[in-house]
């Protein structure tokens, strides 16, 4: 069967709730999605995969699903089919189990006991991703202060 020009996709970006992505079969409209260099992770067995920055996390990108049970997902990514090596369309059951996964944006937390990760709507990431940024600089005005 020959490669799909274009394919469709499920992207999710961090904050928001996922969409439905027709985009070109290409590496640099992928690189584009994921604000750079590609890494092709194969968590599940119905030839579906997750297209994510490789470089997501060492690059601080702010961390945005869970893999599993095992892993946290920073930057874009997209779910996409699998067929003989190449990434493909989702299929209408696949979107609709990956939409259902991936639904909720998730605020992740620092506790004592590590990470945890809280379900939101995107008004309520935003708000809370608005407060820690304003209390970050909060705290860097103060220590800059103190320098002084």
């Amino acid at each position: 069967m020959p490669k799909e020009n274009k394919i469709r996709v499920l992207y999710v970006q961090p904050g928001k709730y996922p969409e439905e992505r027709i985009i070109e079969n290409n590496l640099k409209s992928m690189q584009k999605l994921v604000d750079g260099d590609i890494e092709g992770v194969y968590p599940w067995r119905d030839y579906a995969c997750i297209v994510c920055n490789d470089e997501g996390k060492l690059n601080n990108m702010p961390l945005n699903r869970l893999l599993e049970d095992y892993d946290i997902l920073a930057g874009s990514f997209f779910v996409c089919g699998l067929r003989d090596g190449d990434f493909t369309s989702l299929t209408d059951e696949q979107f609709k189990r990956y939409e259902k996964l991936y639904h909720d944006p998730i605020i992740f937390t620092d506790t004592p006991l590590g990470i945890y990760p809280m379900k939101a709507t995107p008004e309520q990431y935003t708000r809370v991703m608005n407060d820690m940024q304003a209390r970050k600089q909060v705290r860097h005005n103060r220590d800059n202060h103190d320098e002084r």
